[in-house]
């Protein structure tokens, strides 16, 4: 989906087919027939925006076959829809039935970190539509806490500079941009904005920036327009942001609230838990069972939990979401005279994770869901005055 914003600068919606596990290039084809193209037709649009994730064998597939990159294309064409964004943060796996610690890996310090998203990059460039020359992919940030060393992050800055040296070449080549953000989040090494200041600046390049996911940014407690005005200071550009929204428990300390948290915690995903204490230093478990058990976070204050839930539809008292989070980040990111981004994503990959009384059930419902969303995001948009193209 594409808005005017009031500048005259085009901003694309999509959403993130990370949400439909697909390893192979066979079953993001399928995807685009089962899943983007009936969401597609619900919004009543002739086209539609995807983010796409393309795991490891997809991505070698379509970078090294010519004749398969040609062939996802006018699939995308065919069925309306068109591709500005990749998701590239998870590598493979990400269906699996416990993904946890594993999405982190192979990080920024290893070798095939580096060369799959040079891949990703040099996809993309082939499936942007031909009115445009922008494009971006989210990544990791650059890892997680526990494994990270002095000289793990001197591998993962030097990768950094090779990976700006090869979209300065592709940019070339091609004459399309492909940037690179870097996603905060709770636990990495770049769990916020501000951890993103210092290897961002150090790399020093305008391809090169920040994906701000609005679930984490809440899960971390921070301040949207304190954190976007410190990346405009520090000239950090933000690539793209990820349209989400996080878990919250107004108060934890109560037996109701944890009996409802406790509905959250599933064995797929890492839900990183997080609190303010008293002196206003933030606390944290690296999942959702760690905060619910014993004392390993203080309750006298509100938690959230990196679980993206669906941003239509906030669960039910006595837990909300953190959607006023995404709504004032989103407000500063297109609400003032020029946009910061040009490239937002709704990303809920949570939906078969949820409680079982608020899973979809069938792909049916799924596209219902994930047509609400996007049609939430889309009347937001509008308020802040963009206009929806055709």
């Amino acid at each position: 989906m594409r808005f005017r914003h009031p500048d005259g600068t085009t901003v694309h919606l999509a959403y993130c087919t990370n949400v439909h596990p697909a390893e192979t290039l066979d079953g993001v084809l399928a995807q685009l027939r089962d899943h983007c193209e009936p969401v597609r037709r619900r919004l009543g649009r002739d086209r539609l925006g995807i983010g796409l994730w393309l795991a490891k064998d997809a991505a070698h597939a379509l970078d090294t076959d010519p004749a398969a990159l040609r062939g996802l294309r006018a699939a995308l064409d065919r069925r309306g829809l068109e591709v500005v964004t990749l998701n590239g943060f998870p590598y493979e796996g990400f269906g699996a039935e416990q993904v946890k610690y594993r999405v982190y890996r192979p990080d920024w310090a290893d070798p095939e970190r580096l060369e799959h998203t040079t891949a990703l990059a040099r996809v993309l460039t082939g499936l942007l539509p031909d009115d445009l020359t922008e494009g971006s992919v989210s990544t990791l940030p650059l890892g997680w806490r526990t494994t990270w060393t002095d000289a793990r992050a001197e591998a993962a800055h030097a990768a950094l500079l090779t990976l700006a040296e090869r979209l300065d070449a592709l940019a070339d080549l091609t004459g399309r941009s492909v940037r690179v953000g870097l996603e905060p989040e709770p636990g990495c090494i770049v769990e916020t904005t501000g951890d993103a200041l210092a290897p961002l600046t150090a790399v020093g390049h305008p391809r090169i920036g920040v994906c701000v996911d609005t679930c984490h940014l809440a899960t971390s407690f921070e301040d949207p327009h304190t954190a976007l005005d410190a990346l405009a200071a520090a000239r950090v550009p933000v690539v793209k942001s990820q349209l989400s929204a996080a878990l919250h428990a107004e108060h934890p300390r109560l037996p109701a609230v944890r009996e409802a948290l406790a509905t959250f915690d599933e064995p797929r995903f890492l839900h990183q838990t997080r609190t303010v204490g008293d002196t206003g230093r933030l606390h944290g478990t690296d999942d959702l069972d760690q905060a619910l058990t014993g004392d390993a976070l203080p309750d006298t204050s509100p938690w959230r939990a990196h679980f993206h839930v669906p941003l239509h539809a906030a669960p039910a008292a006595p837990l909300t979401s953190t959607l006023p989070v995404l709504k004032d980040t989103l407000t500063r990111l297109v609400g003032g005279p020029h946009p910061l981004t040009r490239h937002l994503e709704v990303e809920t990959y949570t939906w078969q994770a949820l409680p079982p009384a608020l899973r979809p059930r069938g792909r049916a419902q799924l596209a219902d869901g994930i047509a609400a969303e996007l049609a939430l995001a889309r009347d937001l948009l509008t308020d802040l005055g963009l206009k929806e193209l055709p």
